[in-house]
């Protein structure tokens, strides 16, 4: 497949995540107002998309708190500069077993295991422009830890999400995660054209050699748009290597700490290197209102339920 680069390329900030990184850096945002504080920076510096996890004030561990999650989207949506909000949907299915001989019961520290509707209250709440909706059950670095997935859950809240309005980011950690989501436009509980996060190098997914990302964009149907990034040092390279392939970016904390060998970065900074390098490629950095418009979003009004 020869590649065509994307002129016109949107900004994704990870603001923060739900990995053990609050202690790793001062910058990690933690409460709802860091959280949106950080989100407002990174829309200055040219972020169109701000994806938000919420955080327990105190002890930075994931949150679903829908309090939380209503606080960050109305500071978000009250602030003087625009940004198109993309709130996780990810949490609620976290497994631990208990130990490779006793897998059951499973160990209370870790899991956090509910039911779709659950796990689609705070989008339901904060109607977010777009939400993610991880598209599949995978195996991350931990030995015991399992992110699940099932067809039957997926099949729940993609139509949740599709009634509610909101565009699901489809977060693809593998290429089976891909298939299954042509399977969920096929039979309608999703639209097409989808949205489509390639998440590179999050072990045990797909690894983020330029091999397999090009597999990775092959099973991305043509008329879909999709964004890429990895992890750490490699982050701003797949900068690069998802412009050049047709797609857009994503960067922030969530992804990786460091601006470069021992600072650490804050979001804004990240988003200002990818502008640079999108810049610096001929292509142009397109603001939250052009991605409404390529997506079929509509602004929501602040306060909006």
């Amino acid at each position: 497949m020869p590649l065509e680069m994307n002129r016109e390329v949107f900004i994704t900030c990870a603001v923060t995540g739900s990995g053990g990184t609050q202690d790793r850096s001062p910058h990690v945002p933690r409460s709802p107002a860091q959280i949106a504080d950080s989100a407002i920076a990174a829309a200055k510096a040219g972020a169109a998309v701000v994806h938000c996890h919420v955080r327990d004030p105190q002890t930075g561990a994931p949150s679903r708190d829908l309090a939380l999650y209503r606080e960050v989207t109305d500071r978000i949506r009250d602030a003087e500069v625009d940004a198109v909000l993309n709130l996780t949907a990810g949490m609620g299915g976290d497994m631990v077993f208990g130990g490779i001989e006793n897998p059951l019961p499973l160990a209370e520290a870790g899991t956090d295991l509910v039911g779709a509707t659950e796990r689609v209250a705070h989008v339901a709440e904060c109607l977010p422009e777009i939400c993610t909706l991880d598209c599949g059950t995978m195996n991350f670095a931990e030995a015991d830890y399992v992110m699940t997935n099932t067809p039957g859950a997926l099949r729940a809240m993609g139509r949740m999400m599709t009634d509610l309005g909101v565009k699901p980011e489809i977060e693809a950690f593998d290429t089976g995660h891909l298939w299954f989501a042509k399977q969920l436009v096929k039979e309608g509980i999703l639209d097409s054209p989808a949205l489509v996060q390639l998440c590179m190098g999050v072990p045990w997914g797909a690894p983020d050699d330029l091999n397999t990302f090009m597999a990775m964009v092959n099973n991305v149907p043509e008329d879909w748009i999709f964004s890429a990034f990895s992890l750490g040092r490699h982050e701003m390279a797949y900068v690069a290597a998802s412009v050049l392939a047709g797609g857009n970016v994503r960067v922030g904390l969530e992804d990786n700490l460091w601006l470069e060998k021992g600072v650490l970065a804050e979001n804004w900074q990240l988003v200002e290197r990818a502008g640079s390098i999108i810049e610096n490629m001929g292509a142009r950095v397109i603001g939250p209102q052009e991605v409404r418009e390529k997506l079929g979003l509509v602004k929501r009004a602040p306060g909006a339920r």
